[in-house]
């Protein structure tokens, strides 16, 4: 029956390629991150294999998380949501293919060079070279696709949907190519040297970085939040004013936030300060989203109690507004020097991937399922079970790196009577013990639950092919059997 839709109308071939993918990505991203949690608790896990040690895994798991799952759930939503708004098939034909299977091959060539030891040694974009060249001519063929997917749409209208889709889609683009211009050793080797150095490297790394978060851990998954939570509720956006507001000034704000990563070092005081106030003028767009989420489900609370998907909806905002508060203090200059450079700064960073993206993900996940193997999901129940465990994994994670990030902070600027510092490094090391268990626990849960939901949708494809053969077999009986 779903090829029966794809030929008719949409493309929901590439859609469900994607979503398999995502699955398995977060799957595997997860369980590493869990892995490396556990390394950082007892260390005797590192073992003597240069493989599997934290500093080469890390970088799996960012990858795998980051651009695996987040990667695939965008492509795999940006796809259907574009095609459904628009009422239009997804352009390009094979370019869509070439996509999937481009980006499939550039997250197992990430694993390989990683684990061997290549990588640039930057924050969230540690490809190689000849990698980051590849990724780039993917994602010209994804805006290229996108684009003329709206240009084709049948409705005059374009969604706002698609609006944060598309600014996420550029936004990177364009972080992409400046953060990772270098200077390869030779042609037939995978060193290379930034073409910036110093201050300016450490301005632009934080500026890719923290626009990393900001256009595609944010805006796209935003993009996500604008279409699947009125379908979920069957209730239209709170506001549509309010949705526009948000999307300018969450655009116009975001570039210029990076630099407060770099408080009180020897980056300028006056560009410090602009990031500082930039951040905290955030609070407000980022939390007229999360109300706007939040209202849209007005009318429709009872749905609450007997909807997981939409339980995974309600706590997604929830958490985009607590980390979209706890970013502006973090960007304090005076909290900061409390915060920086400790494990604060992971939790915060967590509070958003796994509080605001992956259960936002989870959720447009579930609504997609049905959509586009067209059956129903295999096990609610196992739904609701997947959203507990995930909830309880996020909240032992977040608070036992705040006891974790707020000690260490206080431990590391103690002074004596005398003006020396009251702590060694190695007390602060082992007060990070019970914090660090604490966290790998609260991971351990949260891919339970996605192992969860793997086998739920292990089964709900496999009841939908059942599903399909069925029909097939009700079509092949003659008109006259039955006389």
């Amino acid at each position: 029956m779903a090829e029966a839709i794809d030929k008719q109308m949409y493309n929901f071939s590439i859609v469900r390629k994607f979503t398999v993918m995502a699955i398995v990505w977060g799957v595997l991203g997860m369980s590493v991150g869990v892995y490396i949690a556990s390394e950082l608790a007892w260390p005797f896990l590192n073992f003597d294999n240069a493989f599997i040690t934290f500093g080469r895994l890390r970088p799996v798991h960012t990858t795998l998380v980051i651009f695996g799952f987040g990667g695939c759930a965008l492509f795999a939503t940006s796809y259907y949501v574009v095609q459904r708004t628009c009422q239009t098939r997804l352009w390009g034909g094979a370019l869509a293919e070439l996509t999937f299977w481009g980006w499939q091959a550039g997250m197992v060539l990430a694993i390989l060079t990683y684990t061997s030891g290549f990588t640039q040694g930057r924050e969230y974009a540690e490809f190689v070279w000849p990698l980051d060249i590849v990724i780039t001519l993917i994602w010209v063929i994804y805006l290229l696709i996108y684009v003329m997917t709206l240009r084709n749409r049948s409705q005059p209208h374009i969604y706002v949907a698609n609006w944060f889709y598309l600014a996420f889609i550029l936004a990177v683009a364009l972080l992409h190519v400046f953060n990772n211009m270098a200077v390869p050793v030779h042609w037939f080797s995978l060193e290379s040297y930034s073409l910036h150095s110093g201050v300016q490297d450490a301005m632009l790394q934080w500026w890719y970085g923290h626009n990393a978060v900001g256009f595609y851990l944010t805006a796209a998954f935003l993009g996500m939040m604008y279409y699947f939570v009125p379908k979920q509720a069957g209730r239209p956006v709170y506001s549509y004013k309010l949705s526009i507001v948000h999307f300018w000034a969450l655009i116009f704000l975001y570039m210029w936030v990076g630099t407060h990563h770099l408080h009180w070092t020897s980056v300028p005081d006056w560009a410090s300060s602009i990031a500082a106030t930039f951040s905290i003028l955030l609070l407000m767009p980022s939390w007229g989203g999360m109300i706007n989420g939040i209202m849209t489900l007005s009318g429709a609370w009872d749905k609450l109690r007997h909807d997981p998907i939409l339980l995974f909806m309600i706590a997604s905002l929830s958490f985009y507004g607590m980390s979209t508060f706890e970013g502006p203090l973090m960007s304090l200059k005076s909290v900061n020097a409390l915060s920086h450079y400790t494990d604060w700064t992971v939790g915060h960073v967590h509070s958003g991937a796994l509080g605001w993206v992956a259960m936002i993900s989870f959720a447009s996940i579930y609504h997609l399922i049905g959509k586009v193997w067209n059956t129903s999901i295999y096990s609610i129940k196992l739904v609701t079970t997947h959203f507990y465990l995930a909830t309880i994994g996020i909240v032992l994670y977040i608070t036992s790196l705040w006891v974790a990030g707020i000690g260490q902070g206080l431990i590391l600027r103690a002074f004596d009577d005398y003006g020396n510092l009251a702590y060694t490094f190695i007390e602060s090391v082992n007060f990070l013990h019970t914090p660090y268990m604490v966290r790998a626990l609260g991971g351990a849960f949260f891919v339970l639950g996605i192992l969860i939901m793997a086998y739920n949708f292990y089964m709900t494809v496999k009841q939908s092919r059942k599903e399909a053969s069925d029909i097939d077999g009700l079509a092949m009986i003659p008109a006259n059997a039955h006389h």
